[in-house]
């Protein structure tokens, strides 16, 4: 079948020589891995990483107990793009997710295309996803066929369907319509007013509408007993726990705190449920359970008080022309993501990070900590970072590509990249801001960079006749073009994105919005009459 073939502008990445005092850590049985991702979460949602964040004690432990990487990256700045390049190692440019998946999409992750668990699974692991999938779930797209032994979550983002307590959105979305298709509705044309939101056990939905109040117990709960039954089995595991915080609706405790607002009583909520996952990793995963926790990507600024925080890193010139600079850009708000490891005795405690790493790296350094080999026939954005996990280097990525995301340009395709500390834009343009403004699509050429070593908040690009841009410019040239020939020369997939209504779960089609009997029971307890997402 051949060796795996290593992305070109990856290897630009100098190469590291593990030998003597920087051999590999030998690990005496395959670890457990909990990957958690929480959804539109900011830089600053950390109180490791700002100051002025409270509402976050237990990750803050988190922080202090493992590592901290404040260089981060997801590999795009929406919803299913980023997810696909979590569970393959590969940009949407060459896994082909390069935009969201619809209620009623008929596709989903391409087939060819090789996920993290199913590697994980052929080495043997116990394998379960936990909350948001959206990389489809008509037929053979859903995570039980893409090498998931359990599911237990929503198909795509919650807020993709109707509730009965509908949370809290900007603008505000109507409850479900009633058992009768005459019931009142208020329409919008961003508010989904017709499918109630299912909630699902492997391919059985066990409750449509979700009652969100209670979900984050339920993913909690089910994360717990997952962990409980793979180690009652002596089988290392792997757990995507892919959260519904801090997406809308927001959904805060009855009784959020004096003075915390909505979204801090929603990211404190988020806080506890980590809490609970990483004390039943402690008790029951036997001292060998990496746990990860990062976002998909950055806050979604067009919701206001229900967004999350930017920190710094809050895209200035393009905040200067209009538009948002977080989720959907690819300003540093839209893509750069709190990340931390936690795994005792062997991720270094207290350690801060400034290597240049993305959600790309968890595919292939998963793969390498289990034993296990990546698939063959295709090359990967990401890196095996096992060197900066275990605390022996902090070299990640040399050249690293930010795809556009739905503000300005062809979706999916790569019109921003990071060379070392410096940022080049050849496309910019702002998403949906707070205020209804967007940033028009700029073309740049030769291209806007910034030296974010000494700008953070991307507020001045280089000067084009400054001595700087004139000795930067031509490497970034030359990291362009090689990271486009190299896509060009890899196995690409494409995904079906085709759209049909008989796609959409739905428990019951003779109910108004697909509303089961019963939807309000226990969804633990097994229903008599079976509801399948076929």
């Amino acid at each position: 079948m051949g060796t795996p073939l290593l992305s070109l502008w990856a290897v630009l990445v100098p190469t590291l020589v593990l030998v003597g005092p920087w051999a590999p850590c030998v690990v005496s049985r395959q670890p457990n891995f909990i990957v958690i991702l929480a959804d539109d979460v900011g830089w600053g949602d950390l109180g490791a990483n700002w100051a002025e964040t409270k509402e976050t004690p237990h990750l803050d432990q988190l922080a202090a107990e493992g590592t901290r990487f404040v260089d981060f990256h997801s590999a795009a700045s929406t919803c299913s793009p980023s997810r696909a390049s979590l569970l393959t190692g590969r940009l949407g440019l060459r896994n082909g997710v390069t935009h969201n998946f619809a209620i009623s999409s008929l596709g989903g992750l391409p087939r060819n295309e090789t996920t993290l668990a199913e590697v994980l699974r052929e080495a043997g692991y116990s394998t379960g996803a936990i909350g948001k999938w959206h990389l489809g779930h008509h037929g053979h797209h859903h995570p039980t066929s893409r090498g998931f032994d359990y599911y237990y979550g929503i198909p795509y983002s919650h807020d993709m369907g109707c509730t009965d307590t509908p949370g809290y959105n900007l603008p505000p979305c109507p409850p479900c319509p009633g058992h009768s298709a005459a019931a009142s509705r208020v329409g919008r044309k961003d508010c989904y007013t017709e499918v109630a939101l299912p909630l699902m056990e492997n391919i059985t939905i066990v409750q449509q509408p979700v009652e969100l109040g209670s979900l984050a117990r339920r993913y909690a709960e089910q994360a717990e007993r997952f962990i409980q039954r793979a180690s009652a089995k002596g089988r290392p595991f792997f757990l995507y726990l892919a959260l519904a915080h801090m997406h809308v609706p927001l959904v805060p405790p009855p009784r959020p705190g004096p003075g915390r607002g909505i979204y801090g009583a929603s990211l404190g909520e988020m806080d506890a449920l980590v809490a609970r996952v990483k004390e039943a990793a402690d008790s029951l995963g036997r001292g060998s359970t990496l746990l990860w926790f990062t976002g998909d990507n950055g806050p979604w600024a067009q919701k206001c008080e229900l967004a999350g925080r930017l920190g710094p890193f809050v895209g200035a010139w393009q905040r200067q022309r209009g538009g948002s600079s977080a989720k959907q850009t690819t300003w540093e708000g839209g893509h750069r993501v709190p990340a931390l490891a936690y795994w005792p005795g062997r991720v270094p405690a207290g350690r801060t990070s400034q290597a240049l790493l993305s959600i790309l790296d968890i595919f292939p350094t998963l793969v390498a900590l289990a034993g296990a080999a990546l698939p063959p026939n295709r090359r990967f954005d990401g890196l095996d970072v096992s060197p900066v996990l275990f605390g022996w280097s902090d070299v990640g990525h040399k050249v690293l590509l930010h795809p556009n995301s739905g503000a300005a340009g062809k979706v999916g395709e790569v019109e921003a990249l990071r060379l070392h500390q410096y940022k080049a834009f050849y496309t910019t343009g702002g998403a949906l801001a707070c205020d209804g403004s967007t940033g028009p699509a700029q073309q740049h050429h030769p291209p806007l960079i910034f030296n974010l070593a000494r700008d953070i908040q991307e507020q001045q690009p280089l000067d084009v006749a400054s001595r700087e841009y004139q000795a930067v410019l031509p490497a970034i040239s030359r990291a362009y073009a090689q990271a486009l020939q190299d896509i060009a020369a890899d196995n690409v997939s494409v995904a079906d994105y085709s759209q049909d209504p008989a796609a959409i779960p739905c428990c019951n089609v003779q109910h108004v919005g697909c509303r089961c009997h019963g939807a309000t029971r226990d969804p633990h307890v097994e229903s008599t009459t079976p509801r399948l997402c076929l």
